[in-house]
């Protein structure tokens, strides 16, 4: 992933970057962007069936729909459609049972 420093831009297309299975749940590929400031920002393609385990947030995450429906508790995001965590919320539902692609910007795990 590309460590952006203090002051820099970075302009990239994302379709040159390859998925890559996540460490934090099966059915769940990332395509790493950036990180800077205590940030990163990925692409996550959640196959249908997918489920993230409960987490907690130490930063704020922020989460916008870009392709199918993603489950964040009894809510049903589809595309356009973005969410926001704050810091010590917590996730103990996050799901999609048809597969969906998000960008995210959370903490680097």
């Amino acid at each position: 992933m590309t460590q952006l420093d203090h002051g820099k831009l970075l302009t990239l297309c994302c379709d040159d970057l390859s998925w890559k299975a996540s460490t934090f749940a099966a059915g769940v590929f990332v395509k790493d962007v950036a990180v800077s400031g205590g940030l990163e920002m990925q692409l996550v393609r959640f196959e249908a069936g997918a489920r993230l385990p409960l987490h907690e947030h130490e930063l704020p995450e922020f989460i916008y729909v870009l392709e199918g429906e993603l489950s964040i508790g009894d809510q049903g995001l589809r595309r356009g459609w973005a969410s926001v965590a704050s810091p010590g919320s917590v996730h103990t539902d996050v799901h999609s049972d048809t597969g969906c692609i998000f960008v995210l910007v959370d903490r680097p795990l």
